[in-house]
């Protein structure tokens, strides 16, 4: 495998090119909107509450102890509010800054394993790839963990492949150790070691050889356990300081049975079958899929050359898949930290195929068919002909019929075929990547804006806060975190996991011992078996959800709800 070519300063230009680009795109809306749900809220109230309470090591939700996540990601969310004093910036922050730390990893894996060129379009197809984009421009722990991935994969491949590099082997190790303590699987991006094994003793191209530094491979194992005692060290001993029953079962339910249960499929109901990934990686993964069938030439070349590069990078996608599709739980998320080594595999495919015919009219065909689709949708949700979508407009509550969100839709398509007319088949690749730029750049500074209310509960949450008054005490009664979170006061709540008849048994009982000044908020299925409907006020509707509002007076006396999700 020969020495990968000098970077120039073009080639440097060309990076920091894109960079800006994703800077902007990934970039675009931050600061016009609140978390949205399902995940964002609860990590910014558990970061909001860090600050507030000056416990930085056991995150709370509301009262109780959260224990579905470690703290990495509302850490960060903490550190950037005390940087800007604005939560709508920096519970976005660590994604926007996740998603440009692997592109620029991605480039510089690229050109030092190939030449900068490989690395470019690999970022830059990753880039353009949807979930890359959805995801990064979401407050969710992914983006991070996908972050740290690469990391861990840049320092294993530079000493893997262009060693011996044992200080990026030990950083490689400690990125894997903080992916652990961000979301338990930062483990697999050890899962290198294996394809490396087999490269070794089958004596393919390219691959370190080292003799006589078992001390030194270990000083990654130290590297690595080392970065997990850094959270875990003091959390387990702070939790046995306090002893309490509370902290025990954070320490044990955080520990062993998030992961174990998450990835038998028992929490959240994310169950699938084998084969669930199958189609993310071809719908998710576009527009970079469009190159898998002209990718099998490089690959092929590459067996027969045995070459450690496509080893290395394919035989570790393959792994991460194999892992996570043996997985009873399932979500498309979890291929993310998939994207940056097959996006690298495929690279020198892409520069080869750039220019190719088939695939300037394939990206200009998706582009204009994302187009008129888009505009379609639109122009027959606005005549009223889209029934769910309608539906669902209504029960958002979005302002003026929803009109402005299928004006969206039509501005979204007709950028889409504006960006094919621009630049047709000659560049098709062009107007398919300027189609999907300009998609995200209004749904950034457009949709945000217009769904925030609904989404993020804060127009819920300002109305249930006019109808109480300025005055008034509130509790909440089988809420969400958005609600918290989104409260113009402090707000009682009586727990999050418990039952919501309990909840609403000790919510009755602490509004009778001061029936004038406090109101509970509630979700209407919750709690409408046993309040009078003639005494409620509707807070509005929130994320499909309808809150209501009452005082001790419609409370039925010695009701006791069970939880009802039936219609009216």
């Amino acid at each position: 495998m020969s020495t990968a070519p000098a970077t120039t300063d073009q080639d440097r230009r060309h990076f920091w090119l894109l960079m800006l680009v994703a800077l902007v795109v990934l970039g675009a809306g931050i600061g016009l909107r609140d978390p949205w749900p399902s995940d964002e809220p609860r990590f910014t109230l558990v970061a909001r509450q860090m600050i507030a309470s000056g416990d930085w090591l056991f995150p709370h939700r509301g009262s109780e102890l959260y224990s579905d996540k470690p703290p990495m990601l509302m850490w960060l969310e903490a550190v950037f509010y005390l940087i800007t004093g604005n939560w709508r910036i920096a519970f976005l922050l660590p994604s926007l800054l996740a998603g440009l730390a692997t592109l620029a990893l991605t480039w510089d894996i690229g050109r030092r394993l190939w030449n900068p060129r490989v690395g470019l379009v690999a970022a830059a197809v990753m880039l353009a790839s949807f979930q890359f984009a959805y995801q990064v421009k979401r407050a969710q722990i992914d983006p991070l963990v996908m972050a740290l991935i690469t990391l861990a994969n840049w320092g294993l491949l530079m000493h893997l492949l262009r060693g011996p590099h044992w200080r990026a082997w030990w950083l490689g190790c400690f990125a894997a150790g903080l992916g652990v303590i961000t979301k338990g699987v930062g483990v697999i991006a050890l899962l290198l070691l294996l394809p490396y094994v087999l490269a070794r003793r089958g004596g393919w191209v390219g691959v370190t050889q080292t003799q006589g530094d078992g001390w030194r491979w270990a000083g990654g194992v130290l590297a690595f356990f080392g970065a997990i005692l850094l959270w875990l060290v003091p959390m387990v001993s702070v939790a046995l300081w306090h002893g309490t029953p509370e902290y025990m079962e954070y320490v044990n339910d955080i520990l062993l049975h998030q992961t174990a249960k998450r990835y038998g499929g028992s929490v959240g109901g994310h169950a699938q079958e084998f084969w669930y990934f199958v189609p993310v990686l071809v719908f998710h993964f576009f527009p970079m899929s469009m190159a898998y069938g002209a990718a099998w030439r490089e690959w092929k070349a590459g067996w027969q050359q045995r070459d450690a590069r496509y080893l290395l990078l394919l035989g570790w996608c393959l792994l991460v898949f194999l892992f996570f599709s043996a997985a009873g739980g399932k979500r498309e998320v979890y291929l993310m930290p998939m994207l940056p080594l097959l996006a690298l595999a495929l690279g020198p495919t892409l520069v080869r195929v750039l220019d190719a015919a088939w695939l300037r009219w394939s990206a200009l065909m998706s582009a204009l068919l994302l187009g008129a689709g888009f505009a379609l949708a639109g122009w027959w949700a606005l005549q009223g002909r889209w029934a769910s979508m309608n539906q669902m407009v209504l029960e958002r509550e979005l302002p003026e019929g929803g009109r402005w969100l299928w004006f969206m839709f039509i501005v979204m398509g007709a950028l889409f075929l504006a960006s094919a007319a621009l630049f047709r088949a000659r560049r098709g690749v062009h107007a398919l990547a300027g189609g999907i730029a300009c998609f995200w750049l209004v749904w950034g500074f457009w949709a945000s804006p217009l769904l925030n209310d609904s989404n993020s509960a804060v127009g819920v949450m300002r109305k249930a806060g006019a109808i109480a008054g300025p005055t008034a005490e509130i509790g909440m009664v089988g809420w969400k975190e958005q609600n918290l979170l989104m409260a113009d006061r402090p707000m009682k709540d009586f727990g999050f996991r418990k039952p919501t008849e309990l909840q609403f048994q000790e919510a009755v009982a602490w509004q009778a011992q001061a029936p004038q000044t406090r109101w509970l908020f509630g979700l209407r299925e919750a709690v409408r078996a046993c309040v009078l409907r003639d005494k409620v006020t509707i807070a509005g509707y929130s994320n499909r959800r309808q809150w209501w509002m009452f005082r001790a007076d419609a409370v039925v006396p010695g009701c006791v709800p069970k939880f009802d999700d039936s219609e009216d």
